[in-house]
């Protein structure tokens, strides 16, 4: 994989670690907070494993891609459940489901070999 693809993953993985930590928070302010555990626990996973796979990119491990894989899917159910929030209005979920898109679709590129 080119350099600069690897870059732009690790960069994907680090904006939407920093959009679902965000989210999670504003989600903990929200006045009915108990509907909104899913999204939290989804937002906490994926802040994780999105900075986990930057640390084991950034590494140039051989393991980037597993890792890769495995953050592609937490992302996508990330993706899913904050786009439920983001159609009653909450912009943050809105944001954190476009990181999360953005971050699965470099992360599976990254786990597809060539």
């Amino acid at each position: 994989m080119a350099h600069q693809q690897f870059k732009e993953c690790i960069d994907a993985c680090v904006a939407c670690a920093t959009a679902c930590s965000h989210c999670a928070t504003e989600c903990l302010n929200e006045e009915n907070v108990g509907h909104l555990a899913k999204c939290i626990q989804l937002d906490l996973e994926c802040a994780a494993i999105c900075r986990s796979a930057a640390e084991v990119m950034s590494l140039g491990s051989e393991y980037s891609a597993h890792l890769c894989r495995v953050c592609a899917d937490v992302c996508n159910a990330c993706a899913e459940e904050c786009e439920k929030h983001a159609q009653m209005g909450m912009d943050h979920c809105r944001e954190c489901a476009e990181a999360c898109r953005k971050c699965a679709e470099m992360c599976e590129q990254m786990a597809t070999p060539d």
